[in-house]
C-alpha cells in the first residue's frame, strides 16, 4: 500500500481492504466538535492520557478515513474489522494520532549537516 507518511497517511487493513487514513484538518476539525475540545492542543490532551474507549477508537479511525478519501459514517466504522481485532484498532489510532500530532522528541525538521 503507498502511503505518504510526510501527509500523515497511515496504513491500515479493514474489512480486508488496504485502507489509507489521514487526519486532515478537517478530520481534526470534527474530532474536536465530537470531543467538545476548542483546540488542537485539547485534543493533544485528550489523547495524552493514553485513554481511549471504543467509541473514542471509532471517532478516530471514521475521521481518519473520511480524511483519506473514504465516505463512511462513525455507525459503519463501528461494525467494521480491522486486523488485529480492538488491539489492531488501537494500534492504527495510535499510529494515526502520531502522524497528526508527532511524537514526543520526534524532530519535525532534518538536523543542519555538521561542518
Amino acid at each position: 500500500m503507498a502511503v505518504n507518511r510526510h501527509r500523515g497517511e497511515v496504513p491500515a487493513i479493514i474489512d480486508g481492504r488496504e485502507r489509507t487514513l489521514c487526519l486532515t484538518l478537517g478530520a481534526l476539525a470534527e474530532l474536536e466538535d465530537a470531543f467538545a475540545a476548542d483546540s488542537l492542543a485539547g485534543l493533544v490532551e485528550r489523547f495524552g492520557t493514553g485513554r481511549l474507549s471504543a467509541r473514542d477508537l471509532t471517532r478516530i479511525l471514521a475521521a481518519g478515513l473520511r480524511g483519506g478519501g473514504a465516505d463512511v459514517s462513525e455507525a459503519e466504522m463501528g461494525a467494521m474489522r480491522i486486523d488485529g481485532g480492538a488491539a489492531g484498532a488501537a494500534t492504527v489510532a495510535a499510529r494515526l494520532l502520531a502522524a497528526a500530532f508527532g511524537t514526543p522528541g520526534e524532530e519535525t525538521e532534518p538536523a543542519p549537516p555538521n561542518p
